[in-house]
C-alpha cells in the first residue's frame, strides 16, 4: 500500500510541478487543426465512398443489361 501512495505523491507533483501545460490560445490553435483535419478527412472519406459506389452501381447495372 506504500508503494501506491508514493506513486500518487509522485504523478501529482511531476503534474503540478514538471509538466508543461499549453496556454490557452495554444489550446485553442490546436483544437481549431484537429478540427480542421477531421473535416478534412471526412470529406476524403466520403468523396472515395461516393466515387466507389458509382462505380459498383454503373458495374451491376452493366451485367444486368
Amino acid at each position: 500500500m506504500a508503494k501506491v501512495v508514493e506513486f500518487i505523491k509522485e504523478s501529482y507533483e511531476e503534474m503540478t510541478s514538471k509538466v508543461t501545460w499549453p496556454t490557452w490560445g495554444e489550446l485553442q490553435n490546436s483544437a481549431i487543426l484537429v478540427l480542421v483535419a477531421s473535416l478534412i478527412i471526412a470529406l476524403v472519406i466520403f468523396a472515395m465512398d461516393k466515387g466507389s459506389t458509382f462505380v459498383l452501381d454503373t458495374f451491376y447495372k452493366s451485367l444486368s443489361n
